[in-house]
């Protein structure tokens, strides 16, 4: 008898790379909750048992032991009549290694399958671990309904999805280790419609939760019908199990309406998403909490509230540190900062290592001219105080530098740079003036620290400055942080030509400043600590640039190839030489 309904289950999770035990141990209280909600399947995120993406570790013999063995075990536990599980793992099969998704019921591995399109760019690199599989044909679920199951990037491409449809399949069950950047959830969204459309299927698309390094995750997982429509919106940045009901129609299958969840966008989805990378860096590190200096400026104090926000007030410690050129009004704002925030407040003062460090140097630097030195000399004294406190103490130090200091080598090397993440790593300078208003009035669903203003109005509007020198302001080494940053997002983010750049109504003499100062910069950015990715570019993953560069683009027009002087491109064997 063919059954007319199926009720699913979509668990939105958040694993942890290499926990494989811990992972396992997340399907089963997943699956619980399912049986208990009478569903008959439960689906997890890709590659859920090694968690997304495992890097290299997935080459390890061991580690694929692990994880093949975790689902032989939870297979073996589907013979309790409970629910069917999917879940993702890596397989080796016949000496080749494969990113893929697995039926489990009925006390046995009912069937596999492999993904096909293996993503090989920006933040992606599965070619280097993973074999591409064959087009698959859906999965039977329980003599009643064809499952088809794209997996991630299969569904970026028309190809996977049209051989499911023309093999009979009924639903398209997506599993995803999709990481946020700016503007992806629409992205996903108008790519799952396309599928929907093109093949006439409904569509589970559900993705991982949680920070993984650099990467994010944020859920905002969905199910759409073949008429488009939402059936269920998952939450962003929270994880959530979600049951859902099926039933079969005369035109096939269909999932009953069900919550559609708020969705954080724009600069709210950018700020949540760095709170939970912090967060989890912290937690499934294992640190205790987290160590920072704040310094009555803009950055340290954004950071000070995503800390507490991911944390908690009392696994955060802030430790001012002032010297002769660190003003009141700074001092003001930092204590007013701390107070708002609730966090364990310190002030060290640092004139005698800075001094110290000076005496040391006098014969070394005598008949020099006091300069950049010098004042990188109290931000290393800074660094080594807060690396002291975390290796005392424990807690990891927090590094504070935006994307528009990292762009320029605005920052000292093992001074402010010292640290063990940065969750504003990817925010340029005028972007993290624009969230420190935002959190002022509102904060992300679960954050943990207090309502209300938390950055001090005067940190938003006073100038910026590094306070290394007397009146020292930001502008007297960069251009404005307006200019700055649309250069450097032209640059970076979309690798422009500089004459392009200038026509936007730059002057080209600034351009070739920051160009020059983006490029000398790139050894600085080896060295720095992991941060968020939210921007199509972060410096990391996605952009890989030589430390020995002297490549300078001159600033002309785009040069138009002579093809008059191209014998043959792409005729291999075509040309005839004389010898």
């Amino acid at each position: 008898m063919t059954a007319t309904s199926l009720r699913l289950a979509l668990a939105q999770l958040n694993p942890i790379v290499g926990d494989v035990a811990g992972n396992a141990q997340k399907v089963r209280a997943a699956r619980r909750e399912a049986a208990a909600g009478g569903a008959e399947l439960v689906m997890f995120p890709e590659l859920f048992l090694s968690a997304y993406p495992p890097e290299d570790l997935v080459l390890k013999p061991a580690f694929q032991d692990a994880c093949r063995k975790a689902c032989e075990d939870l297979a073996r536990e589907t013979a309790d009549g409970g629910p069917a599980v999917l879940v993702g793992l890596p397989w080796l099969e016949d000496g080749k290694l494969y990113n893929a998704y697995a039926l489990l019921d009925g006390g046995l591995i009912q069937s596999v399958r492999f993904k096909v399109d293996l993503p090989n760019y920006g933040v992606f690199d599965e070619k280097r671990v993973f074999e591409p599989g064959p087009l698959p044909g859906p999965v039977v679920f329980r003599n009643h309904v064809r499952l088809g199951i794209p997996i991630c990037e299969d569904i970026w491409g028309e190809e996977v999805v049209e051989c499911i449809a023309e093999t009979g399949g009924e639903i398209l069950l997506v599993p995803n280790g999709s990481p946020f950047r700016r503007g992806v959830i629409e992205e996903r969204l108008n790519v799952a419609v396309a599928r929907v459309v093109e093949s006439g299927l409904p569509m589970v698309y559900l993705n991982q939760l949680g920070g993984q390094d650099e990467l994010v995750f944020e859920g905002a997982s969905f199910v759409l019908n073949a008429d488009r429509s939402f059936a269920h919106q998952l939450p962003a940045f929270r994880e959530a199990i979600r049951i859902t009901d099926w039933e079969r129609g005369p035109d096939g299958w269909r999932c009953l309406p069900g919550e559609v969840a708020p969705v954080e966008a724009g600069d709210e989805a950018d700020y949540a998403a760095c709170v939970l990378g912090l967060r989890d860096y912290v937690e499934k590190n294992r640190f205790p909490g987290v160590v920072l200096g704040l310094s009555g400026g803009i950055d340290s104090a954004i950071c000070a509230a995503m800390a507490v926000d991911a944390l908690g007030a009392e696994r955060v410690r802030c430790v001012m540190m002032p010297y002769r050129f660190t003003s009141q009004e700074s001092l003001d704002d930092a204590k007013t900062c701390a107070d708002a925030l609730g966090v364990r407040y310190e002030i060290v003062p640092i004139a005698d290592p800075v001094e110290g460090f000076e005496a040391a140097l006098a014969e070394l630097f005598a008949g020099t001219n006091r300069g950049i030195t010098e004042e990188n000399l109290q931000s290393r004294v800074r660094g080594t105080l807060l690396m002291s406190i975390s290796n005392k103490f424990g807690p990891m130090v927090v590094t504070t530098g935006n994307k528009s200091e990292m762009s320029c080598g605005y920052a000292t090397l093992y001074g402010d740079m010292n640290g063990g993440y940065n969750p504003i790593k990817d925010l340029y300078k005028t972007e993290v003036f624009r969230l420190s208003a935002l959190r002022n009035r509102w904060k992300p669903a679960g954050a943990l620290g207090p309502d209300g203003e938390v950055i001090p109005e005067n940190i938003i509007v006073k100038p910026p400055s590094a306070e290394l020198r007397e009146n020292q302001k930001d502008q007297d080494s960069l251009p404005p942080y307006d200019v700055l940053d649309d250069i450097l997002a032209c640059l970076i983010e979309h690798e422009m030509r500089l004459s392009d750049i200038v026509a936007r109504g730059h002057d080209l003499e600034t351009v070739q400043k920051v160009e020059r100062l983006l490029y000398l910069a790139e050894y600085k950015r080896r060295q720095a600590a992991p941060g968020v990715k939210v921007t199509r570019k972060n410096f990391g993953r996605d952009r890989r640039y030589p430390i020995v560069n002297r490549f300078r683009d001159p600033g002309e027009p785009a040069h138009e190839p002579d093809r008059s002087l191209v014998k043959g491109v792409g005729k291999a064997g075509a040309e005839s030489f004389d010898f």
